[in-house]
């Protein structure tokens, strides 16, 4: 009889994912807060889109910088450890072996089990300080380009969320009139980042939707009020 192959699939692009995440949740979320705030307080649409284009610019930078300089740290930490590991074992190689019999014993291999795999790595150094790095630390070895690449992910992702609640202003003459469409158009690509986020990260489609939804109202709302309030 023959066999259907195997094949599993497995989603790989975590990385882009969080990057976009970050970047589309936050781009969506403060310019469309900061709108309805300065809504609150001018009706000149023309200051509105000046200040809104300024948050964006501003944001997206700080944004993009955060990305980066988080990703060049964890690169960073990868290659302190991966060192750290490479004089360890050449130190204290029966130390090393013993963490090693440690690591297979939590998944219930016995010593005896997995004392020929322990010396088999022992005997290849960069095997060893690869596993010790994977299995012992739980870390992987990080992409070159990912500093570079997660800031402009994240900084483009703002961009492209921020203009969302902003575009009402640009055509729109009144700014009550573009606070009410941009809240609509706002809320809805809300909606759907949050529906999509959550088919992308497992969590629950409807779930990630309606979460993405109250907090970008929520804060829009407390941005009006307080400019109300103020003014």
């Amino acid at each position: 009889m023959a066999r259907t192959p195997h094949v599993e699939t497995h989603f790989m692009a975590g990385n882009f994912v969080r990057d976009v995440v970050i970047g589309m949740s936050d781009g969506l979320t403060v310019p469309f807060a900061l709108a309805a705030g300065l809504s609150g307080a001018l009706q000149n649409t023309r200051l509105i889109v000046i200040g809104g284009l300024a948050e964006i610019a501003a944001g997206s930078i700080a944004m993009g910088l955060g990305g980066y300089l988080a990703a060049q740290g964890d690169a960073e930490h990868f290659e302190q450890e991966r060192a750290r590991e490479e004089r360890e074992v050449i130190e204290i190689p029966d130390e090393e072996k013993a963490e090693i019999t440690r690591v297979f014993q939590d998944y219930g291999i016995t010593p005896a089990q997995s004392g020929p795999v322990v010396e088999a790595l022992s005997q290849q150094p960069s095997a060893w300080v690869d596993f010790m790095m994977r299995f012992e630390l739980g870390l992987e070895k990080p992409d070159p380009q990912r500093a570079v690449t997660s800031a402009a992910t994240i900084a483009g992702a703002y961009i492209a969320g921020g203009l969302i609640p902003l575009s009402p202003y640009l055509v729109l003459a009144s700014a009550s009139q573009g606070l009410i469409v941009s809240a609509i158009v706002t809320l809805a690509a809300l909606a759907v980042f949050g529906y999509l986020k959550g088919r992308f990260t497992g969590t629950g489609p409807l779930r990630s939707a309606t979460q993405t939804v109250v907090i970008g109202g929520l804060a829009a709302a407390a941005a009006f009020a307080l400019a109300k309030l103020i003014s």
